[in-house]
């Protein structure tokens, strides 16, 4: 094979100390015909991105054997493994050693031991741009370039010439639905649309003959040292090209550099502009307006993506496609079928409750554009998820974050997506919360782990939302998975009717007693039996799990929540509370202590220690709850349940078998209500055994939030006094704590974890197995997952 001089062999990759004065990149013509003239062996380093991937794409379509390494596999390399991608999920020096040619990414590091080992044996070394621009030589070259709308603008130019009948290749930075794929080498066109990347000085390396710039501004500040250094890239390409600069002329810096050109083209919304838009009209999904050419009217074109900045992307393209003679019929034939590009305004659930949107969005002028998009759309609110990207542009650019979301209602800030940088100090999601806090907004948040975010932003939805997730990083991914619950909330809203709550991701810390526990993933409040019984068929045929509260007490959830479905059945037919006789029948849902009260209010005895109980009848059914040396079955004359299928039905007391804080038949079945047996009394004495019961929990009971009795007596020894003899009142783990007032309470002092009760819970276990041979058991139900 012929020895290809290496670009790096040519002109230093940085002149002076200065990362912006990348090499000149001049015409490599050996490249060229090694690319497209001939059949190779080509390793990509880093071929899982977005612009790697494309480019294997357009490589073996040209006819090489291509092969590629990366750190993850994706949807592309998946596609391109079936097309004849050699993949390997590992950066290995023998990818070197078998290929004729090595690409590489930017993001690539030098120390990369495909890159060492092509080094060390004098294998040619390119940069992805070098071998886009080399490969642009075989056709008639177009390349678009800015900070921002770049990949909408590109897939936008090759969908109208596609449509014009041209041909064209194209290499856009994103999946593309309507091109079919994000690269793509058509033998019968001469030309090839190439989006031009800025961030790393590469676009130095291009020869187009025609350029469409949208705009410049400061962006990539980790790579160049201010503005200028942008624009002496961009001026350069500029002056590289060989026929038209197409330039946005409502960008003052853009018009700055490009006006001067000998065949420049101007288009926007001013009225310099050659190409001009007028009497736009901003629907929620599209826009309409009229297009001038040089004062002419040239007739109206249609968009069905939204924004203001689209309509600006479009008149770029038309100016584009009109410079390259394809009738304006034929242009305007093709916008409206033109689809976004993944990423970008990309609707991922939509329903008339909730609208959930992503967006690529990651600088603050596109988040400013993308977010005003999303207000135009009509909906109630607008709330933003943002993931910053880079910590070297979270630090440059924080005042500017801080005023970008001021049309959002509620923001959501997570955590820096790297992208191979190394942390700044003091540098992350919160310096951005922070600015936009100072700024004056009151609905921002900040959530540092990215994987929690979709929780934050689920519970926080209200119908009418739109949801609106920005950021170059990974943060679709949990709009993905909160589009994909969204999907069953909605038909659990559905069983349970306009009076019934379904919400997402409900802390249930606001549920139990005790303040602690994750998210129930669906908090669901039926209103009737016939709600409950759907809601357990529905739970059946989806494979959901379904778990039953009450008022939470006795009850422990961990730190990471419940997955599928919690129900409390309250309200409705559960809140009901019927008397006849001696006989109160009360819903799962009625409070213990409003049975009690009821009972007195018809001079009937029997039940004053329920007073005593903060929970509901549901729950006092299934732990057989007790106090005053009482228990609840004691009263019980029969219970209705719904089975597992969601059939009802009624049995006896002396039908169900009942043990000391157990009920085995609620573990799988529901309660949907009680009877209770009392006998009439004298007024006056239930109202004293009512205070008796009221005395004792106010000095044998904290007042701080718990759960109640956390062990089950031992038959040799109270389980609270074995603990105070053990002398671990008072004992704590974080802001779990013994309570002093009784021993077998834990109580949180505020912002305990459920992680630090469990804790102090083996530590009273253990210090009673080892001292006196005592093993406890938890009388408080633990239920859910580790965080």
């Amino acid at each position: 094979m012929r020895r290809m001089k290496l670009a790096s062999e040519t002109t230093p990759a940085c002149a002076g100390s200065t990362r912006e004065e990348f090499r000149s990149c001049e015409p490599l013509p050996n490249l060229a015909r090694f690319l497209t003239s001939e059949h190779h062996r080509i390793h990509l380093v880093g071929v899982a991105g977005s612009g790697m991937s494309g480019l294997a794409g357009l490589l073996i379509e040209l006819g090489h054997a291509v092969s590629g390494s990366d750190k993850a596999t994706t949807t592309e390399t998946d596609r391109l493994q079936r097309l004849g991608l050699r993949f390997c999920a590992q950066h290995r020096p023998e990818h070197a050693d078998a290929a004729e040619l090595i690409v590489f990414s930017s993001a690539i590091k030098d120390n990369n031991p495909v890159l060492v080992a092509a080094r060390d044996c004098g294998k040619p070394l390119f940069r992805r741009a070098e071998a886009v621009a080399a490969i642009m030589q075989a056709k008639r070259g177009i390349v678009v370039a800015g900070m921002h709308g770049k990949t909408t603008t590109s897939a936008m130019t090759a969908h109208v010439l596609r449509g014009g009948g041209l041909h064209p290749s194209h290499y856009v930075g994103a999946e593309i639905p309507i091109l079919g794929t994000n690269a793509h080498w058509d033998p019968r066109g001469e030309y090839f649309v190439v989006e031009g990347d800025e961030s790393d000085g590469t676009l130095r390396c291009f020869h187009p003959e025609h350029t469409l710039i949208l705009n410049i501004e400061e962006e990539h500040l980790d790579f160049y040292a201010d503005l200028a250094a942008i624009e002496k890239v961009f001026a350069q390409l500029i002056d590289q090209t060989s026929g038209t600069v197409l330039y946005n002329v409502d960008d003052s810096n853009t018009a700055r550099l490009c006006s001067k050109h000998k065949r420049a083209v101007s288009y926007g919304f001013s009225e310099q502009a050659h190409y001009r838009g007028v009497e736009v009209e901003l629907r929620h999904f599209g826009s309409s307006f009229s297009v001038y050419r040089r004062g002419e009217k040239l007739g109206q074109a249609t968009l069905n993506v939204p924004g203001e900045h689209n309509v600006h992307n479009a008149l770029g393209v038309i100016a584009l496609a009109s410079e390259l003679s394809i009738p304006f019929d034929k242009i305007t034939a093709s916008l409206p079928k033109f689809e976004h590009a993944r990423r970008r305004f990309e609707i991922k659930y939509a329903s008339d409750q909730f609208l959930l949107v992503d967006d690529y969005a990651h600088h603050p002028t596109e988040i400013r554009a993308t977010i005003s998009t999303a207000r135009s759309i009509g909906r109630r609110r607008l709330v933003t998820l943002f993931q910053p990207h880079r910590f070297s542009r979270t630090k440059a650019m924080s005042l500017e974050f801080g005023s970008a979301f001021d049309d959002a209602n509620r923001v959501v800030i997570t955590d820096v997506y790297p992208a191979s940088e190394t942390p700044i100090p003091g540098i992350s999601g919160r310096t951005i919360a922070d600015e936009i806090t100072r700024h004056g907004h009151r609905g921002v948040s900040y959530q540092p782990r990215l994987e929690w975010v979709h929780r934050d932003a689920g519970n926080m939805l209200e119908s009418g939302d739109l949801l609106l997730s920005l950021g170059a990083g990974n943060i679709h991914e949990q709009l993905e998975i909160l589009a994909a619950d969204l999907v069953i909330a909605e038909k659990l809203k559905g069983i349970v009717g306009e009076k019934g709550e379904v919400r997402l991701y409900e802390p249930l810390s606001k549920h139990t007693t005790l303040c602690v526990g994750g998210p129930a993933q669906f908090w669901v409040e039926p209103r009737s039996e016939q709600a409950f019984a759907q809601l357990i068929r529905f739970c059946r045929d989806e494979h959901l799990p379904l778990f039953a509260i009450g008022r939470g007490s006795n009850l422990l959830v961990r730190d990471g929540g419940i997955r599928g479905v919690v129900v409390r059945p309250c309200g409705g037919d559960f809140e009901k509370i019927e008397l006849e006789g001696c006989e109160i029948t009360a819903g799962a849902g009625v409070k213990l202590r409003q049975v009690a009260y009821t009972a007195r209010a018809a001079s009937l005895g029997g039940l004053e220690w329920m007073e005593g109980i903060p929970g509901a009848v549901g729950g006092a059914l299934r732990m057989n709850a007790g106090a005053m040396s009482a228990q609840t079955f004691e009263n019980v004359t029969r219970v209705r349940y719904l089975d597992f299928e969601g059939n009802p039905h009624m049995k006896n007391r002396d039908e169900l078998e009942v043990f000391y804080r157990r009920f085995p038949l609620l573990e799988t079945n529901f309660a949907i209500s009680a009877t209770f047996r009392a006998q009439p009394a004298d007024r006056a004495e239930i109202d004293s055994r009512l205070r008796e019961s009221q005395e004792k929990r106010r000095t044998t009971q904290p007042i701080a939030k718990s759960a109640g009795c956390i062990f089950k007596n031992p038959a040799s020894i109270p389980a609270g006094k074995l603990v105070d003899e053990l002398g671990l009142k008072n004992s704590r783990v974080g802001n779990a704590r013994v309570s002093q007032v009784h021993g077998n309470f834990i109580v949180n002092d505020g912002g305990a974890t459920a992680a630090e009760i469990l804790q102090l819970i083996d530590n009273i276990k253990s210090a009673a197995r080892k001292n006196r041979g005592v093993e406890l058991e938890t009388e408080v139900e633990i239920v859910g997952e580790s965080e």
